[in-house]
């Protein structure tokens, strides 16, 4: 498949068609240690993130972080709980684009 690069702007759509592309091979999917904790503590699975990013909508952003990446919430319903899941996309010039999973939570 292609490389799409991240454009200097990134609209919704693009966004979400991005992660949903890098998601689709979950070792481009990166869990940080604070989402790990939270996902234990919220009894979150890693498939239910991993279903979020490919069939959740854009609930947040997408907007630029201090580091230059791109970051976004993503919405998704799961057994009847909307599920949130705080993503940055990172380009890596070796091996390409990566989803970096920020955090975790349901939705009050």
């Amino acid at each position: 498949m292609a490389q799409i690069p991240i454009p200097f702007q990134l609209s919704g759509p693009m966004a979400l068609r991005l992660i949903r592309e890098i998601a689709q091979d979950s070792s481009r999917v990166i869990v940080t240690t604070h989402a790990r904790k939270r996902m234990r503590e919220r009894r979150i699975s890693l498939p239910q993130v991993l279903n979020c990013l490919v069939k959740g909508q854009i609930a947040e952003g997408p907007a630029q972080d201090v580091h230059g990446n791109w970051v976004c919430t993503l919405r998704w319903r799961d057994a009847g709980d909307f599920l949130r899941v705080a993503v940055a996309l990172k380009h890596d010039v070796t091996t390409g684009h990566k989803v970096i999973v920020i955090t975790v939570m349901y939705e009050d």
